[in-house]
């Protein structure tokens, strides 16, 4: 009998907590956290997101900002504000919403921040401190998987982990963190990619397997053997006759057939990306603390 990860319930306890934190902070005259976004252009998904984290800041107790830049804005004018953010003492970490226009280049966007304010860990920085197991902000998405791994005590120690996807954002993260020699961690890791040949008998020897393609319903009962623990990152929307909005959101794993055969499963929607924003708040709390990197001088 397979066992639902609600992603919900536990970005919920995971919010409640923050917000005790925060009223206990705030009572002994400590600082608020303070959590910038900056949203360039008017991207609706962008919109959504964005708006999601700063009724999430709300629910907690943070102080937001949103910063809106036209679409229009120049990738110098983006890389000035930047630099005001860097300089502004009481916002302790913000985040550049991607996609950005096509005439700015993300890459040197995200070496702009800095480091002690990349409460997305995109930074190279952050990426190289999290491969040498340093302290840092973990990537949103990655992270929120760590923590449900953790919250539903699963086993990882020893297992064969199978990760689909080499994205900087998820898949290539996800292979170091399940490595490392931690708890959850310790797994030996296969990292599977476009490239790689005879899929199938990657998936079929996965203890736990992460997919994280964007493709809908890739992985199939097949694939997987019972008792696999499967983590779905994949969400594709596709037209449904069957729902007032005229579309549904699909995993890259075929639920229905797959749910059987597994002890663990994230639902789409429902899983895993709830625990997104989670783990954005987790990140700036961090920051607020000085966690990660102490202020200067000590």
């Amino acid at each position: 009998m397979n066992k639902i990860i609600d992603g919900k319930k536990i970005s919920s306890d995971i919010q409640n907590e923050i917000a005790i934190e925060v009223t206990a902070i705030k009572a002994s005259g400590g600082k608020t956290p303070h959590l910038a976004a900056v949203l360039v252009g008017n991207d609706g998904a962008s919109e959504t997101y964005v708006a999601a984290k700063v009724k999430a800041c709300e629910r907690v107790g943070f102080t937001s900002t949103l910063v809106r830049m036209p679409e229009t804005t120049t990738e110098q004018q983006l890389l000035i504000k930047l630099k005001e953010l860097n300089a502004d003492g009481d916002i302790d970490g913000y985040i550049v919403q991607s996609p950005l226009p096509k005439h700015i280049d993300e890459y040197k966007i995200i070496e702009a921040i800095a480091p002690e304010k990349d409460v997305d860990g995109f930074h190279p920085q952050s990426v190289g401190r999290m491969a040498l197991n340093l302290p840092t902000y973990l990537p949103a998405t990655p992270f929120g998987i760590v923590q449900l791994l953790e919250r539903y005590k699963i086993q990882t120690s020893g297992k064969h982990c199978v990760v689909l996807g080499r994205s900087h954002i998820v898949g290539s993260p996800m292979s170091i963190l399940m490595a490392r020699n931690e708890t959850p961690g310790n797994c030996t890791v296969t990292l599977c990619h476009s490239k790689t040949a005879n899929l199938k008998e990657f998936t079929l020897k996965a203890d736990i397997l992460i997919v994280a393609l964007g493709k809908a319903e890739f992985v199939t009962a097949d694939m997987v053997k019972e008792g696999v623990v499967v983590i779905d990152v994949g969400i594709t929307r596709v037209p449904s006759s069957q729902t007032k909005s005229g579309f549904k959101l699909l995993g890259d794993v075929k639920y229905d057939e797959v749910a059987p055969k597994a002890s663990f499963i994230t639902p789409v929607p429902g899983g895993v990306g709830p625990m997104t924003i989670a783990s954005l708040l987790l990140n700036t709390l961090k920051a607020s603390r000085r966690e990660v990197y102490p202020p200067k001088g000590l």
